[in-house]
């Protein structure tokens, strides 16, 4: 059943969520730290839903509906009223930890309070709360309105009841999801493409193969949809470096930490298809 939702972050992943969760009959508030972040996140909706009414996917009707049930605001503040709420920002555990401290302050009691990180522990965010047992990881895989995997972890406190009613929303809103029992770093999937990545880009680093023919390796040999690299291209390097990083500080496996190439790519601004070049030109 649609309720109050509110999605902190208006970047890529949280205007993605709040369009899928609006398309599904949920009232949501968008909130980011400026007005151009929040116009930014509701023109993409925009663009995305008129891509979908052009396709017939949804009818001119259903995209101007959820639209209507699309508010923007800057003001944290006003998730106070939303039965559950999904951050968004940043994958820093100490950006994510200031938000959830406020949205501690601010939530009704019985709010779901959800965070999508990739690859941050959630009893790491949810250990600055004075109510753990509300918090679960609720990673949404991006472009959000096309990918249907949506990966439930629970924190180390995380009630059956949280977890069930974020189960409930995001099947409501059309995902499937997988529960993740245990709150390691990385989860599963996000510890399974970059333990590959990893790999991928240390075989291409020393010369035993060029990004091309590795990719086809994968979706020939494993019939992967993409291969590794492609999709480090697609999700941005920086951000899969970032995740590598984080499971590696929290684990200490050398299988996860982020390659020399891999890092100097991010120095150099070299992220994928977001600024044009990674380990293809776009």
């Amino acid at each position: 059943m649609a309720g109050k939702l509110a999605v902190i972050g208006a970047g890529l992943m949280g205007s993605g969520i709040a369009q899928v969760a609006a398309q599904a009959g949920w009232q949501v508030t968008l909130r980011d730290l400026d007005e151009a972040a929040t116009a930014r996140g509701l023109g993409g909706i925009s663009k995305s839903l008129a891509r979908f009414a052009a396709k017939g996917t949804i009818t001119e009707q259903d995209a101007q509906d959820a639209l209507g049930r699309i508010t923007t605001t800057t003001d944290l503040e006003a998730a106070a009223e939303a039965d559950i709420v999904i951050e968004a920002v940043f994958e820093k555990l100490e950006i994510k930890q200031e938000v959830f401290r406020a949205l501690d302050r601010i939530c009704k009691p019985d709010a779901v309070l959800g965070t999508n990180t990739s690859a941050i522990p959630i009893t790491q965010i949810a250990a600055v709360t004075q109510r753990p047992e509300q918090v679960v990881g609720t990673h949404f895989f991006s472009p959000v309105p096309m990918m249907r995997l949506c990966e439930l972890v629970r924190g180390l406190r995380t009630s059956d009841e949280a977890l069930a009613a974020a189960r409930a929303f995001a099947e409501g809103i059309g995902k499937t999801c997988i529960v993740v029992n245990r709150d390691v770093a990385g989860f599963v999937t996000t510890r399974l493409i970059t333990a590959l990545v990893v790999e991928a880009v240390k075989l291409v680093e020393s010369g035993v193969v060029t990004p091309e023919d590795l990719d086809v390796a994968c979706k020939l040999g494993f019939g992967h949809a993409m291969g590794p690299l492609a999709t480090a291209d697609l999700t941005g390097i920086d951000i899969l470096a970032h995740a590598a990083s984080n499971i590696y500080r929290d684990t200490a496996d050398p299988k996860f930490f982020p390659p020399e190439l891999m890092q100097r790519m991010v120095t150099a601004g070299e992220l994928g298809r977001k600024s044009g070049r990674g380990f293809y030109q776009y």
